[in-house]
């Protein structure tokens, strides 16, 4: 095993490690995952609803503080793992992951379901930025590095399309808590196999690891994203001005505090390459304008057209091969022709997909609905694996955790930006629309509890009510698609600029 804390020589030998691949393999895993954990969420989600009951505001937080978390704690956690070692700190990672989600499976309250995803969101920290900063580190030939990154974002997509099918399976024959226990066969896999084959790397300098850095990252991002969830909900009240003045101070002390520290727990020198900044830009923007679609697809393709779990679940099939095929050949298609054009057409590409959903309907069929969501995954494959690989060659293999780390913050950042403003549209909208005499307050939370609530009604009445509780829903959701167009749209254009003279390398360094 040839150590990573040794200088990197130009060789053929250290430059191809033997076992590399393999070692990619149980990188996979890791991402599967959580790629796998994200996607049946979704499908659960009217079963969460109709066990735990929770309120439109709670099954939001269900949806979104997994998100929340992570994005507080991902760069701390990178930046712990170029410290400690990224392999130690990804089968530690792991492992939680996989205890936590038993957490999940038997949660029994809204309030247990929430913290469950919160405890999920600490462990999910430790194991994105591992995996990229691992693959930094195995692959210095950056052809195959770029492989490497589409084999890894292809797996991800993977995880998307083989989440919903299995999740579909098992929430037709098992209760809601079986999706999440798919996860301890994968970790029980991914640390057996990684403790044989992944070699540990670590910032030979790396310095302490600051503390206080650590808290005023975590605080600033939470409090930020809550600020921006709760206005999106809410409006502005003294609650949501005070949590956003919060959050900006917390990360303005965390930047100033970087910019004095010898050994900062983030270079922040690294967002004055333009390529890199324009590449996070792009990530978030693309999260952002995708994600309140994602959470609330799987809601209109059983609640509002019927279908079951496991329809659901193949209905969402061609969004993950498209990204597959587009992510294992992206970084071909960027050296061919340059990568602002494939980032920036990648983008568009999406955006017009979603402009395309802002017309459907209850009766939309299923042709207009996958053709959509294959393009949407086409420029998603095409966008992320060349934004990855462009963040992750600007950045000394030393720094390769913190850097990832900030990769998957904009991610994840999106994430929750996007369920909290887009999906405060769709519920916005959702919870106005005018049902007969005698609808329930909780019809008016979520579709899920309209439904629920429909079966201990008069037929009559309970169809009335569902027909107009789903007309509301389609209606929000159309809005979300448009907002999110704009999104990627406008994200397009800015990766065009952003990303001009930016090149992937074609030597090993």
């Amino acid at each position: 095993m040839t150590s990573t804390l040794q200088p990197t020589t130009t060789t053929e030998a250290v430059t191809k490690r033997p076992g590399r691949w393999l070692a990619l393999s149980v990188l996979v895993l890791a991402v599967l995952l959580v790629a796998v954990d994200a996607t049946v969420l979704g499908l659960a989600t009217p079963y969460i609803s109709e066990d735990l009951k929770p309120s439109g505001t709670q099954l939001l937080w269900i949806g979104d503080v997994y998100s929340f978390v992570i994005a507080g704690l991902l760069v701390s956690m990178g930046s712990l793992g170029d410290r400690i070692g990224r392999k130690r700190i990804l089968l530690v990672g792991a492992t939680a992951f996989g205890a936590v989600s038993v957490l999940n499976a038997y949660a029994t309250t809204p309030e247990m379901m929430i913290v469950a995803r919160a405890l999920l969101g600490v462990a999910g920290a430790t194991l994105m930025p591992a995996t990229l900063a691992l693959i930094r580190n195995l692959f210095h030939d950056p052809r195959e590095r770029s492989l490497a990154i589409g084999i890894w974002g292809a797996t991800a997509s993977a995880g998307t399309a083989v989440g919903p099918i299995v999740g579909g399976f098992l929430l037709e024959h098992f209760w809601w808590g079986s999706v999440f226990l798919i996860n301890l066969p994968v970790m029980a896999v991914l640390v057996l196999v990684g403790i044989k084959q992944l070699p540990e790397s670590r910032n030979p300098n790396p310095g302490p690891w600051d503390m206080i850095s650590v808290a005023l990252s975590l605080v600033g991002m939470i409090a930020v994203v809550y600020a921006v969830k709760e206005a999106a909900s809410h409006g502005f009240t003294w609650v949501t001005v005070a949590a956003g003045l919060l959050g900006a101070a917390a990360l303005y002390g965390f930047v100033r505090r970087q910019l004095t520290l010898p050994t900062p727990l983030l270079d922040m020198r690294l967002f004055r390459r333009r390529g890199f900044s324009g590449a996070v830009l792009a990530d978030l923007l693309t999260i952002l304008g995708l994600s309140g679609l994602v959470f609330f697809l799987s809601q209109f393709l059983q609640l509002v057209q019927g279908r079951g779990p496991l329809e659901a679940g193949l209905a969402e099939l061609p969004a993950a091969i498209g990204a597959v095929v587009a992510g294992l050949i992206a970084g071909r298609v960027a050296r061919r022709f340059s990568v602002r054009a494939v980032v920036s057409g990648g983008l568009a590409a999406i955006g017009l997909a979603l402009a395309v959903l802002t017309v459907i309907d209850r009766s939309t069929g299923y042709p207009l609905l996958g053709a959509a969501l294959l393009v949407v995954g086409i420029g998603a494959g095409f966008s992320f694996t060349v934004t990855s690989d462009v963040i992750l060659s600007s950045v000394p293999k030393e720094q390769a955790g913190a850097a990832s780390a900030v990769s998957e913050t904009a991610y994840e950042l999106g994430a929750a930006l996007g369920i909290a403003v887009l999906g405060s549209i769709v519920t916005g909208v959702y919870r106005d629309f005018t049902g007969p005499v005698g609808t329930p307050a909780e019809a008016h939370e979520s579709l899920g509890g309209a439904v629920e609530a429909a079966a201990g009604m008069p037929a009559q009445t309970s169809e009335a009510m569902l027909d107009a509780a789903r007309g509301s829903f389609v209606d929000g959701l159309a809005i979300a698609s448009g907002a999110g167009a704009a999104v990627l749209l406008a994200a397009a254009v800015a990766a065009w600029f952003l990303l001009r003279g930016q090149r992937l390398d074609n030597a090993a360094s």
